[in-house]
């Protein structure tokens, strides 16, 4: 029982580690990039970027929860709220600024 317990600590550290990533310019590759470019695009790079690690390439989840329809459930202000304070065994502040905003608008428009 303590080695089923000590794999599944083992499996969730490695799972945190690996959606925490991004460090704390992780946020900052995109800044003015974009010269003004499409917002979606932008926001599925720096998507991309920090968050398909744990919500998968195509939003279909792994790590974490399934995002093809987060926007049905929450509103872009839900969902930024959720970047940057974390939820479960989300870390918080993984996007900020204007790249959360952006990322935020992008997955409530997914319904």
């Amino acid at each position: 029982m303590k080695w089923k317990l000590a794999a599944m600590f083992l499996g969730v550290s490695l799972a945190l580690a690996a959606c925490g990533g991004g460090g704390d310019n992780a946020g900052e590759k995109n800044d003015g990039s974009n010269g003004g470019g499409d917002t979606a695009a932008a926001a599925e790079q720096i998507f991309k970027q920090n968050c398909a690690s744990c919500h998968g390439q195509d939003l279909s989840g792994g790590v974490g929860p399934n995002l093809q329809k987060v926007g049905s459930k929450y509103s872009k202000d839900q969902i930024k709220d959720i970047i940057a304070n974390g939820r479960g065994a989300m870390p918080a502040g993984i996007i900020k600024g204007e790249d959360a905003d952006k990322v935020a608008e992008w997955l409530a428009a997914k319904k």
